[in-house]
């Protein structure tokens, strides 16, 4: 029987408690500066984030002791624990979820070693499996690390399966981590949920949408972003509202051309107005294939969204995670 870790509690905060309440004070009293469709906020976003709060979408690279796979589509720089900590360190966050990336394919020795070291309090784990060759006994000793889900990747290699292919695919997942509680995270196309809330029902896990559903998204245009016209979106707010399914909204910059935000923050609104309990916040660091990003505007834009009710941020910060991966 594996062995089950208590519930995810928050780490301590890095701020004296006299000074933090002044800073949260401060925070709660000022206001963003939106110009130009540009968020700004006098006060730094690492005192404004919910203490206690996740990253619920990062990968960790270390080409040196862990070269990537074979059949890798691409070949990305080293960025190493110690980085993600740092990088985390500005935000404030001190929780983060690392996910297998694509170039590991099925050897997730890279993210169990950078989980034991950051140990089950602070971290969780979502691995890529092969269920044919995937013994019970391996998944308990990585529930015992933290590891709470496996990936489905399929936009990253570009397959496109039939609905009963991805059907066996996913049954075949569900049996294996259904007795830990698991989840299993997907990579896929926005196109491909009608599908998948056909098959959702009758896998018996949860099941967790990378990248707002990956849409393909128009060129950006002054006119006002609907997000019901993109393939697909109507049936993912069925699957988040069914109960059994949660999305990241995440690496907004592998999907938009608009600097401005306005079509991820459409689709960013109206997912919190339909399903709030099921939308979690990631910075999908260290944003592969891409240089340059910074989360600070999307981060804005998340902190501003979810200022529209009381405990929303700390549900898509915080809450919503630890409910999906405790």
């Amino acid at each position: 029987m594996s062995t089950i870790l208590t519930p995810l509690q928050s780490r301590p905060c890095l701020v004296d408690s006299s000074r933090r309440a002044s800073i949260c004070l401060a925070a709660r009293k000022a206001k963003p500066i939106i110009k130009d469709d540009q968020i700004t906020h006098p006060i730094p976003l690492k005192h404004r984030i919910p203490p206690g709060s996740w990253d619920s979408h990062m990968h960790v690279v270390e080409l040196s002791g862990y070269p990537v796979s074979p059949g890798a589509s691409y070949v990305p720089s080293s960025h190493t624990l110690e980085e993600a900590l740092a990088f985390e360190s500005t935000l404030g966050i001190e929780n983060i979820v690392l996910v297998q990336p694509s170039i590991y394919g099925t050897d997730n020795s890279c993210l169990l070693e950078a989980l034991e070291h950051i140990g089950p309090s602070r971290g969780r784990g979502v691995v890529v499996i092969d269920p044919a060759t995937t013994c019970p006994t391996t998944l308990s000793a990585w529930h015992t690390l933290g590891v709470r889900g496996v990936r489905v990747n399929l936009k990253s290699v570009g397959k496109v399966p039939s609905e009963s292919e991805l059907a066996e695919n996913l049954s075949k997942h569900a049996e294996l981590i259904r007795p830990l509680g698991w989840m299993i995270q997907l990579y896929l196309p926005l196109q491909m949920m009608p599908m998948l809330e056909r098959i959702v029902p009758s896998l018996g896990v949860k099941i967790c949408i990378d990248h707002f559903g990956s849409p393909e998204l128009p060129p950006p245009s002054t006119s006002q972003f609907n997000p019901y016209t993109l393939p697909g979106f109507s049936a993912l707010i069925s699957l988040l509202q069914a109960g059994q399914t949660y999305v990241k909204i995440s690496a907004p910059y592998r999907l938009s051309k608009d600097k401005q935000l306005r079509d991820i923050g459409a689709i960013t609104r109206e997912l919190l107005r339909r399903a709030p309990r099921r939308v979690i916040y990631a910075t999908d660091w260290p944003h592969t294939r891409f240089h340059g990003v910074d989360v600070g505007p999307f981060t804005e834009l998340c902190l501003l969204l979810c200022a529209s009710e009381t405990g929303l941020t700390e549900r898509v910060f915080k809450s919503n995670a630890e409910e999906l991966m405790c």
